[in-house]
């Protein structure tokens, strides 16, 4: 089973951490090598007796500083084995909680802050690195969410992650694939023209392009366009640029994503609700809506292995 949570805004530059929780933590392991280590056959290395405490020099008061002159507080970023260890003590705890292994991935995406697939046998989940500081109770709602189920947890989610707007990404960073509309059979900049002129007066104001080809691997789900709300960029799979896909599904799925500008997602009993009535609605007025849901129904299959 899969679940996905989104919000609309991503600061730091992350990069994604993979882990599976086994063995001592961080800190046990590291605790391990502290010893010196003690030449064969010598004498035990000497030890620097521990310096006598010395007491911290009392502080002028501050008053009536100017801005210019008032004390700053700088905070350096957690190095890398920092976020590994908490990476690992949150796998942990959601492992504990559920009483169950968890796989934990950490991201720095600017839109899916959770999302998971559960097993047998495991819970492999991919959390927005916010959660790394996460209260106990942001946790078991993580743990009730995307381990046990319980969809009325999305509600303490969303609240938590309103409430951590300023630490996601906002802007692309320069690693992202630029956004390039040619294709080998369609040009994605000219069918977006079209549609926005045909059916929203011009006024939707977006980028659009390719995405990158995924990995060749055995899919059971595809996801034919993305559109990210903070960036105005929308995606489509590279998977639909090939002469079997009709123009008028293209042309589909391209308005599909523009809607989502004119409707965004909203909450609605702790979910997550990213096609709303009035989207619905105002999708069936595409003129070929029936048919490209055929034609997506009959040829599924050949999506999913381009």
């Amino acid at each position: 089973m899969r679940g996905t949570m989104r919000s609309r805004v991503s600061p730091e530059q992350f990069r994604q951490t993979s882990l599976f929780p086994r063995g001592l933590s961080a800190a046990s392991r590291a605790a391990e090598g502290t010893a010196a280590p003690r030449p064969e056959g010598g004498p035990a290395a000497p030890v620097a007796p521990a310096p006598r405490p010395v007491a911290p020099p009392v502080p002028m008061p501050q008053r009536n500083l100017p801005p210019d002159d008032a004390p700053r507080i700088v905070t350096r970023p957690p190095t890398r084995e920092e976020l590994w260890s908490r990476a690992e003590s949150l796998a942990w705890r959601l492992s504990a909680e559920l009483g169950m292994p968890v796989r934990l991935s950490v991201t720095d995406n600017r839109s899916t802050m959770v999302s998971f697939r559960r097993g047998s046998a495991v819970l492999a989940l991919r959390l927005h690195h916010m959660f790394l500081d996460a209260p106990e109770p942001v946790v078991r709602a993580v743990a009730d969410y995307a381990g046990r189920g319980h969809r009325t947890a999305g509600a303490i989610l969303d609240e938590y992650i309103r409430g951590q707007q300023p630490r996601i990404r906002q802007m692309r960073r320069e690693s992202d694939a630029d956004l390039n509309p040619r294709g080998r059979c369609f040009d994605l900049q000219a069918l977006y023209d079209a549609t926005n002129r045909d059916f929203f007066q011009g006024l939707i104001q977006a980028r659009i392009g390719w995405g990158r080809m995924p990995p060749r691997r055995r899919r059971k789900s595809i996801r034919l366009g993305v559109y990210d709300h903070q960036t105005r960029e929308i995606r489509i799979h590279p998977a639909l640029d090939t002469p079997e896909v009709p123009s008028f599904f293209v042309e589909f799925i391209i308005f599909h994503e523009m809607l989502h500008q004119l409707f965004p997602s909203t909450g609605r009993g702790g979910r997550r609700v990213h096609h709303p009535r009035a989207f619905r609605e105002r999708e069936r007025t595409f003129p070929h809506y029936a048919a490209a849901l055929r034609w997506e129904r009959e040829n599924l299959g050949v999506l999913l292995r381009g």
